[in-house]
């Protein structure tokens, strides 16, 4: 269900919200946390249904902020049935909204707010008045974040601020700039995106013999910032020089060699799909490690609302460990 609310308050679309749980015959503050999306008309749609899919884990409200810049229709009523458009208020609110439920909310509710002139510089005091009560709140900026997340009215409100320089118009300006503003409360997904390689490194390092690492090296596809982080991450947790070599036609991190003095230990991604961990005197093993999809790496962020602080020490030490 789609229902539009041209030119309306906030507190019209709460009381709208309260009206559809009731007839629903369902609890509005059964949701675990608040995802507050700040984006644009282009990546609106793909943002909403990445939120979905990871709010079929964490049920949650989401409110996405789309700054009105043309005028686009919220629904076609003729070629979508469930859309309904509700009566405005007989003045000039510089606010227009979508409430979206059912099957096109996933396991919560979507609030699309589009604010015209002036309230653009106002979001804040849009989302309050409709945040879930005591839920903790999370933002997250699907492609072009501001150069402070901290400091940004929809970010200084959030328990865990989202970012993903990868996605932005300029992913290695946009990351240096984030980390020098950087607070404990933000996090990259471009860090989320090796989650599993360092799972996998880590693993593998555990299992005797406990030899020390001389060297490792890293391949990667060119101009992929996760590597990066990868690469800064290995440097500062074992200590030692870490090279990075880029592969044409790569997809993503493709492989780590840890070198030791028994030899090397490898895990490599030939394709999309599985990883092979090889170990002097072992046989190979494969497991599963497919591409992290951005549903994946949304999911992840939204279990852990608590600062990261191995992230906070790769970009604070490690980075300089790489890039000195």
């Amino acid at each position: 269900m789609i229902i539009k609310m041209p030119n309306t308050q906030t507190s019209a679309i709460a009381r709208k919200i309260e009206e559809l749980h009731q007839q629903r015959g369902e609890a509005g503050n059964d949701r675990v946390l608040t995802l507050i999306i700040s984006t644009d008309d282009q990546e609106l749609e793909n943002a909403l249904k990445i939120a979905n899919f990871a709010g079929r884990e964490h049920p949650c409200r989401v409110i996405a902020i789309v700054p009105e810049t043309k005028e686009l229709p919220f629904c076609d009523i003729d070629k979508e049935p469930e859309c309904y458009v509700t009566d405005s208020t007989d003045e000039e609110t510089d606010l227009d909204a979508q409430v979206r439920f059912g099957a096109d909310a996933g396991a919560g509710e979507v609030i699309v707010l589009r604010p015209r002139n002036g309230l653009c510089q106002h979001t804040d005091t849009l989302v309050i008045p409709l945040l879930v009560p005591d839920a903790p709140v999370v933002t997250w900026w699907p492609t072009n974040p501001p150069d402070n997340p901290s400091s940004d009215p929809l970010g200084a409100m959030a328990g865990s601020r989202i970012t993903d320089a990868r996605r932005s118009s300029t992913p290695d300006k946009t990351f240096a700039t984030l980390r020098s503003n950087w607070e404990p409360k933000d996090i990259d997904f471009s860090w989320t995106r090796v989650t599993i390689w360092r799972a996998m490194v880590a693993t593998t390092l555990d299992q005797p013999p406990h030899l020390p690492v001389e060297s490792v090296r890293v391949t990667s596809q060119r101009d992929y910032l996760p590597v990066e982080l990868l690469a800064a991450w290995l440097a500062l947790e074992l200590n030692v020089p870490v090279d990075v070599e880029y592969q044409d036609g790569a997809d993503g991190v493709t492989g780590v060699y840890l070198t030791r003095s028994d030899g090397v230990i490898s895990v490599e991604r030939p394709d999309s799909r599985e990883a092979i961990i090889s170990q002097p005197g072992q046989a190979s093993q494969r497991v599963a490690m497919p591409l992290r999809t951005l549903e994946d790496c949304l999911s992840e962020e939204l279990r852990r609302i608590d600062p990261d602080e191995i992230y906070a020490d790769v970009i604070n030490k490690g980075w300089n460990m790489i890039s000195a």
